[in-house]
């Protein structure tokens, strides 16, 4: 149920005769290379959030489209600081409370956010009746994630027609490499995306497509749509797993 299309009446009857749960889905507006558009993240956690709503049947809130990219710079990015996002959310699920909704997911769709929704897990602003789960879709696919290359363009080409493929460019690509470097890697990335890939991308896109991207979707859908489930049974589940 997508909550911003729904009548007051009818959301509260909802609440009243269901033990019903919120999603609540986080991305980021940032540069995703040449092909792709900078609501990418925004774009993928929201269909994500879409399909595991309607399968699971919860309430499904707007995106909060706004992250924490400030390691993109100098390229186009519009960002908020940890604390004002956490802030931002935790306000929401308070909101949600005091609607008499106690179970709360929170789906991340860019990296960035990660420190931020730590930091509302450890919460100590809401009741003991409010329970509050945050997980980072790509946690649960198989395949390695990267920032505008295979894995995000082919989800992209299977939920949205704005994809230039004509642009799509190899970027930068870790290959066979020890942890250690790897971390390395990440590390600097983390601090400017750019220094490590000049272009953007972080993989290589070129050969993504849509048929991939719908199987990469369907595989997440699964099993964040089971590990949601399992959360509400009363199971302690392992965040950011």
């Amino acid at each position: 149920m997508r909550i911003k299309d729904q009548f007051d009446p009818v959301i509260r009857k909802k609440i009243r005769t269901t033990k019903i749960a919120a999603v609540i889905p986080v991305g980021s507006l940032e540069q995703h290379g040449p092909h792709l558009p900078v609501s990418t993240d925004s774009d993928i956690v929201t269909k994500v959030c879409e399909r595991i709503s309607e399968k699971n049947n919860f309430l499904l809130l707007p995106t909060v489209n706004y992250g924490v990219s400030y390691e993109h710079a100098p390229y186009f990015n519009v960002s908020v600081t940890k604390s004002t996002l956490s802030k931002i959310l935790a306000d929401m699920i308070l909101s949600l409370e005091q609607n008499k909704i106690s179970n709360v997911f929170v789906i991340n769709g860019h990296h960035g956010n990660i420190d931020a929704l730590r930091t509302l897990e450890k919460s100590k602003a809401f009741s003991k009746k409010t329970k509050v789960f945050t997980f980072s879709y790509w946690h649960f696919m198989s395949q390695e994630f990267d920032h505008a290359g295979f894995v995000e363009t082919s989800l992209m080409l299977a939920i949205s027609k704005n994809v230039n493929m004509k642009k799509a460019v190899k970027g930068f690509s870790p290959g066979n490499i020890s942890a250690k470097q790897r971390q390395a890697i990440n590390k600097k990335a983390s601090k400017s995306f750019i220094s490590v890939t000049k272009n953007g991308v972080w993989g290589d896109p070129r050969d993504a497509n849509s048929r991939d991207g719908k199987k990469i979707l369907a595989e997440i859908v699964t099993n964040l749509g089971k590990k949601c489930q399992t959360c509400l049974t009363g199971k302690s589940p392992k965040l950011h797993q």
